[in-house]
């Protein structure tokens, strides 16, 4: 059993290669689908809500408290489905959270803010400028969070096993890569 967290910025194709990955391991992949579960088992959704809002453009001020009892469904959520094995976790600081078990694989999905721009430009059919606000938001409200709750660097390779640009190589070929150190992950 083998359970592959993957880190991402906005832009970098991360979710791509987290599909990518568990559709050629036959993995299950759990992303939005996590935060909703650990919003009903700590039984507050608007955290959930606040979580998955990057831009603030909700306004939702969680208190306290009830922050902490999703953090902690969060934590069980994702230390739950490690034990099954066999998932492919997006975001949500797993890679945190499961750091010191060997039967995890971290990846880190990054890509230069150019591209990143780029894509999300396309993708949402928005001015590259409102692109890379939108970008410069998320990678601020990703690095705080893993900061704020977590105590931890987002850029702290340390945290993963495998590092991987999208700005360079495709989403099938770093999802192959993830396939290929799983071969060597102990």
């Amino acid at each position: 059993m083998t359970t592959i967290t993957v880190s991402r910025q906005m832009g970098s194709l991360g979710t791509e290669v987290a599909r990518q990955a568990a559709d050629r391991l036959g993995y299950r992949m759990v992303c939005r689908e996590l935060i909703d579960q650990a919003a009903r088992q700590s039984g507050v959704p608007e955290v959930a809500l606040a979580t998955i809002d990057e831009l603030g453009l909700l306004g939702l001020r969680p208190s306290p408290k009830a922050r902490q009892a999703y953090l902690q469904a969060v934590r069980q959520v994702v230390e739950t489905l490690a034990a099954e094995g066999n998932v492919v976790i997006v975001g949500r600081a797993s890679q945190v959270i499961l750091h010191n078990r060997p039967d995890v694989l971290c990846v880190r999905v990054i890509a230069p803010i150019a591209i990143r721009t780029e894509r999300i430009a396309q993708r949402h059919g928005i001015s590259p400028e409102s692109a890379q606000a939108q970008i410069e938001a998320s990678d601020r409200y990703r690095r705080n969070y893993l900061r704020r709750f977590y105590h931890d660097r987002l850029d702290d390779a340390e945290l993963y096993d495998m590092i991987l640009n999208t700005g360079r190589l495709s989403p099938e070929a770093a999802a192959e890569l993830v396939c290929q150190a799983l071969t060597y992950h102990p």
